[in-house]
């Protein structure tokens, strides 16, 4: 097996930037051109958005803006550039939302992390991801299609029946989520079967270090892609497992959760990715998860950029004293004041009262000069705190609940 994919994971920064300047303009004008777009992106000369820092000054597409426009004109809202018809599939995730799925080669481009996970010629993959609706199935056989491996199309459950498949087949390397393959095995054990898995690549929920452990002593290596129904892949752990390597047919941005202004290099934030699929033009689609870019080159040799993986959600509307306060009202406060660099509320509970703080980063002004913006954009009352800026933690949260419920 060839050490890379394919030359695209270690081209240099010069070349990346060259190919970014001349696919991302034509992806703009094609989204454009789609009525689900709704205008959003008029007003805009897609031949003047070349670079990554470009894109901060379109809108943000959020999953809500997909849900809204498929009921208004069908399956995909018009933003694909075919109709519905003119895709091999069609899922459904929870909404319900329909994404569409091709079977051109790797259409989802999971592939790339497949080979990073020494799955190849020669593998038998059990795809213990749902094939019924959701396409995470039919995303990663793609993937092993593309590196030439053999699928065993097992789905979830029938926990026994999987075991006695993977012992008849020979196979060698597993896909699902990370906690599916430890209930095999255990099955396994159970019934007295040793099973020939050595590889395994996992998605669709967090692998703790204490798990990927156990599969290390059980000789099985495990590494995890960052996956989403609309996008496909989008990041993947070479062997390096030094961060997560970005896909070399999308851009990621880091941008403050509720806005689409990216954050400072190393800040966490909400990931926000623009496809480069022509026939799913996704621009700026916020994914709702937060993550951070990481600085340099993965050891491994690939190029990309790295983020940290996921580090939670991005949505963190709260319920304060019976109103919500949304991630949108936090980014509209800082906006308000020149002098704000950054801010954070935080729900606690005093008695059976709900409260709320106000930690303002700024270098001048003091609580008072910031409580009449407080109460019209946020429209509740609360204690305010003026700190130094650098003082609020790197953890992508602008809401922080500290309540407890029990």
């Amino acid at each position: 097996m060839s050490r890379y994919f394919d030359e695209l994971e270690t081209r240099t920064a010069a070349e990346r930037a060259a190919s970014i300047a001349q696919d991302l303009p034509k992806q703009i004008a094609r989204a454009q051109g789609l009525s689900g777009y709704g205008g959003r992106l008029s007003g805009f000369a897609a031949e003047k958005v070349t670079r990554v820092e470009d894109l901060a000054a379109l809108p943000v597409l959020r999953k809500s803006d997909l849900g809204g426009a498929q009921k208004a004109s069908g399956p995909f809202g018009g933003l694909t550039t075919r109709p519905a018809s003119g895709f091999a599939h069609i899922f459904q995730s929870p909404g319900p939302i329909y994404e569409p799925g091709g079977l051109e080669h790797d259409w989802w481009r999971m592939g790339r992390f497949l080979h990073a996970a020494g799955v190849g010629q020669g593998d038998i993959v059990q795809n213990c991801f749902g094939y019924h609706l959701t396409p995470a199935g039919m995303i990663f056989e793609s993937g092993a299609r593309a590196v030439g491996a053999a699928v065993l199309p097992a789905g979830t459950g029938q926990t026994e029946l999987q075991v006695t498949a993977a012992q008849d087949v020979g196979v060698t390397a597993y896909a699902g989520t990370p906690d599916f393959l430890k209930v095999i095995l255990d099955k396994a054990d159970e019934l007295g079967v040793t099973l020939g898995i050595k590889k395994a690549a996992v998605g669709g929920g967090a692998l703790f270090p204490s798990l990927r452990q156990y599969y290390i002593d059980r000789g099985i290596s495990c590494l995890q892609c960052y996956a989403t129904a609309d996008l496909g892949n989008i990041a993947y752990e070479s062997a390096a497992m030094e961060g997560m390597i970005i896909d070399e047919h999308v851009i990621v941005e880091i941008v403050t959760p509720g806005t689409g202004d990216p954050v400072a290099p190393g800040q966490v934030g909400e990931v926000v990715v623009t496809t480069l699929n022509p026939d799913y033009p996704l621009i700026r689609f916020a994914t709702g998860d937060l993550s951070a870019v990481m600085e340099g080159e993965s050891p491994c040799g690939r190029t990309n950029l790295r983020i940290k993986g996921w580090m939670g959600r991005a949505d963190q509307t709260t319920k304060i004293k019976g109103m919500f306060v949304r991630p949108e009202q936090v980014a509209q406060l800082v906006a308000k004041h020149a002098e704000i660099v950054r801010a954070r509320v935080i729900a606690g509970r005093d008695g059976e009262m709900d409260t709320m703080t106000v930690k303002i980063e700024a270098a001048s002004g003091d609580a008072d000069s910031f409580a009449k913006s407080v109460a019209d954009v946020l429209k509740l009352k609360g204690k305010i705190e003026v700190v130094a800026p650098g003082s609020l933690p790197n953890d992508g949260k602008v809401i922080e609940d500290t309540r407890t419920y029990g």
